[in-house]
């Protein structure tokens, strides 16, 4: 008798811990993948680059976005020139046209809205456009003002513009965050899911399974490994939005920090949950491209997602990009703090949760 207590074969004894160059195996993962990113010269350009191009590009394009040249073709008659030259006087890009050639534009969408004074009545003017573009709405009712105006009409009340051009309340400042949340959607999803099944399809994962190494340090490691360029990449879009166009702060620095690792973390999840059984890169594009698509479009990106159907915002509303363009919009446009922010933040850390949590479940490494 030893002493000890006796051996209960049950209970197998566990394998020592591996390391690897006296690093853990989830350390030497994450320092693995951050080595092959920096040696693909192409996703350093769509990590950094791309997103420095459409912030420059946008906002160089809409950085005050003015309005739009409004095209109005006047039908050619008696009083057509000097309706034109009233149009033009108002700001309006006029021109005049026979009937024919008028409405033929008309319907191909090359005008916004057609004016006519038929020979058949007293010198009525009729306003032929489409009632369903705003832009054409707007033609007609700033049309028959200027010919109004022209004949004879004086206003009650006197008025002036004052433009807004103001730090925050620019177009390019309501872009800056939509491009930085759509740049973590992109990152999550591409470099992420895109990556694992690139692995599997290199029978990678086949010889990770092999090895000691949990199904979830390997996804957490993919993740960190991701969400570590997250932090380069946005301090680089912002010093730059910063530095070209003075976009600026109005809000908490670290409420904005907190917002893009959560943004980072959750679309991470998805990429890993989209990429969980895909076994080739048609099936992961398709899949991405199905997630995304909708996004862009109905997120509020590029503009405003109020302009959908009041019954439809619900369900933009769960969108896990949308959360995340709202909160950031209110933090770096409103001031807002993360409490301000508390619902947007339990969408977005739902959508991560759930995402990782199915992933783990589902995930396949063959």
């Amino acid at each position: 008798m030893t002493g000890l207590p006796p051996r209960d074969d049950r209970c197998p004894p566990q394998p020592p811990a591996v390391t690897v160059g006296g690093r853990a195996p989830f350390v030497e993962l994450v320092r693995s993948r951050l080595l092959e990113f920096c040696r693909e010269p192409e996703a350093l350009f769509w990590v950094y680059g791309f997103p420095l191009l459409m912030i420059l590009s946008l906002g160089v394009a809409f950085r005050q976005k003015p309005l739009e040249q409004l095209r109005v073709f006047v039908v050619d008659g008696p009083r057509a020139a000097a309706d034109a030259g009233a149009l033009a006087e108002a700001g309006l890009r006029a021109g005049v046209v026979p009937r024919g050639e008028a409405l033929e534009r008309l319907r191909t969408g090359r005008c916004d809205l057609v004016v006519e004074r038929p020979a058949d009545t007293d010198g009525s003017v009729v306003f032929r456009f489409d009632p369903t573009r705003p832009e054409a709405a707007l033609a007609r009712d700033r049309s028959a003002d200027a010919l109004e105006r022209a004949a004879g009409r004086r206003d009650l009340v006197s008025a002036r513009d004052a433009p807004l051009d103001e730090p925050g309340g620019r177009y390019i400042d309501f872009l800056v965050p939509g491009l930085m949340a759509l740049s973590l959607l992109g990152g999550g999803l591409w470099g992420v899911g895109f990556a694992v099944v690139e692995m599997r399809i290199r029978k990678l994962l086949k010889r990770f399974f092999a090895t000691p190494l949990e199904r979830w340090q390997f996804l957490l490691a993919v993740m960190v490994g991701r969400m570590l360029f997250v932090i380069p990449e946005m301090l680089l879009l912002v010093a730059f939005a910063h530095w070209a166009f003075g976009v600026r702060f109005f809000g908490s620095p670290w409420a904005a920090a907190f917002l893009l690792a959560l943004g980072a973390t959750s679309f991470a999840g998805i990429g890993l949950l989209v990429a969980s059984r895909a076994k080739t890169l048609e099936a992961v594009s398709g899949g991405l491209n199905l997630l995304m698509l909708p996004m862009w479009l109905c997120s509020g990106v590029f503009f405003s997602r109020e302009r959908y159907p009041e019954p439809l915002q619900p369900l933009l509303r769960l969108l896990p990009l949308t959360p995340l363009v709202d909160a950031l919009r209110g933090v770096m446009l409103e001031g807002k703090t993360l409490a301000g922010c508390g619902e947007e933040i339990g969408i977005v850390a739902a959508w991560g949760i759930v995402s990782f949590a199915v992933a783990l479940r589902i995930f396949r490494w063959q």
